[in-house]
C-alpha cells in the first residue's frame, strides 16, 4: 500500500513526528522505518514536495482462540495472550544470545532448583496439571524444563532466532509459550482443552506423547501445542514467515501477561525486523 502526501500537510500530522524520536527529525524528512504494533511506514524524500508512505500491514487472518470449560474450571483466572509476527527467520542471532546469556544470570542470581516452584507461571502450571490429572514432575512443562536446566549449569540449546525468541521471553517471565508455524494451523479456530486417553500427539524431538490430562491446544486437525512440548507438525522452522504464539497465564496475572506480550512484540522486531500484533484472550 502506498499513500502519498504533501509535505505541508505532514509537517501538521503531528502524530508522526514520534516516529522519529523529535519534531524537526519528521519535518526535515530523514529517511527512516518505524514500526507500530499493526504495520511499518517507511519515510523517504521526493523531489522537496512530497512523501511517500509505504504501509507494510500485517496480512494474517486473526484466528478465533477459545478457553474450553475444562480449562476454565480446572484455572477460572486463566489469561492467555496471543502474538501474531510475520519476519524472515534466521538461524542464529548473536545479540539475541547475549540477552539470553544475561537472563539466565539474572536468574541465577536469584533463584535455585529448590525455589522455581515457587515462581508464579511455574507454580500455577503444575497445579493446572494436578488439576487435569497429570503428573507435572514426570511430564514438566516446558517453562520449568528450560529453568531448571539454566540452573543446573547446562547449556541452553539454540534452534531458530524465531524459537530462541521464545525461550527468551520463557525465562524472562516463567510462563510456558507456544510457537507455531502459522502456515501449518489447519482451520480458523484454535481450542485450548484438556488431553484425551490415546490421542495421538507428536511432541517436538521427544515422539509419541501421553497427553492425557495435559492442556493442549487443538485445531481442525488436533493437537498443536501443550506447555511440555509442542507439536512437530506445526513447529516453526527457517523457512517459518508468519508465526501464532500463545502465552500460558494460569497464574491469571492480567498485567504480567501485558507486559510479557509487551516484551516479546519487541523482541521479534528488535531481532527479526518482525511486523507484530498482540492480543488476550
Amino acid at each position: 500500500m502506498v499513500i502519498i502526501l504533501a509535505t505541508s500537510v505532514l509537517r501538521n500530522f503531528q502524530p508522526f513526528c514520534g516516529f522519529f524520536g523529535s519534531e524537526p527529525a519528521a519535518r526535515t524528512f530523514h529517511e527512516g522505518q518505524c514500526a507500530s504494533p499493526a504495520f511499518t511506514v517507511s519515510f523517504h524524500k521526493l523531489r522537496q514536495k512530497y512523501v511517500i508512505l509505504h504501509l507494510k500491514v500485517l496480512c494474517m487472518e486473526k484466528k478465533t482462540l477459545v478457553v474450553s470449560e475444562q480449562i476454565r474450571s480446572a484455572c477460572p483466572g486463566f489469561v492467555g495472550g496471543a502474538l501474531y509476527a510475520e519476519f524472515r527467520n534466521t538461524e542464529y542471532c548473536e545479540a539475541l544470545w547475549d540477552e539470553i546469556r544475561a537472563k539466565a544470570a539474572d536468574l541465577k542470581s536469584r533463584h535455585t532448583v529448590d525455589t522455581i516452584k515457587h515462581i508464579s507461571g511455574i507454580e500455577a502450571t503444575r497445579k493446572v496439571y494436578k488439576a487435569c490429572g497429570k503428573d507435572p514432575s514426570r511430564y514438566r512443562p516446558s517453562n520449568e524444563q528450560l529453568v531448571r536446566r539454566i540452573l543446573q549449569g547446562k547449556e541452553l540449546w539454540a534452534v531458530n532466532t524465531a524459537v530462541d525468541i521464545g525461550n527468551l521471553v520463557s525465562i524472562g517471565y516463567g510462563y510456558s509459550v507456544g510457537c507455531f508455524d502459522y502456515d501449518k494451523i489447519d482451520g480458523g479456530c484454535i481450542t485450548l482443552g484438556v488431553g484425551l486417553a490415546g490421542e495421538p500427539y507428536e511432541g517436538i524431538g521427544r515422539g509419541t506423547l501421553n497427553i492425557e490430562g495435559m492442556p493442549v491446544y487443538r485445531d481442525a486437525a488436533g493437537g498443536i501445542g501443550t506447555p511440555t512440548s509442542d507439536n512437530e507438525r506445526t513447529k516453526m522452522s527457517l523457512s517459518t514467515t508468519r508465526m501464532l504464539a500463545v502465552v500460558n497465564g494460569y497464574d491469571g496475572d492480567a498485567k504480567k501477561i501485558d507486559e510479557c506480550l509487551e516484551f516479546m512484540a519487541e523482541a521479534y522486531k528488535k531481532y527479526l525486523n518482525a511486523k507484530c500484533e498482540t492480543t488476550k484472550f
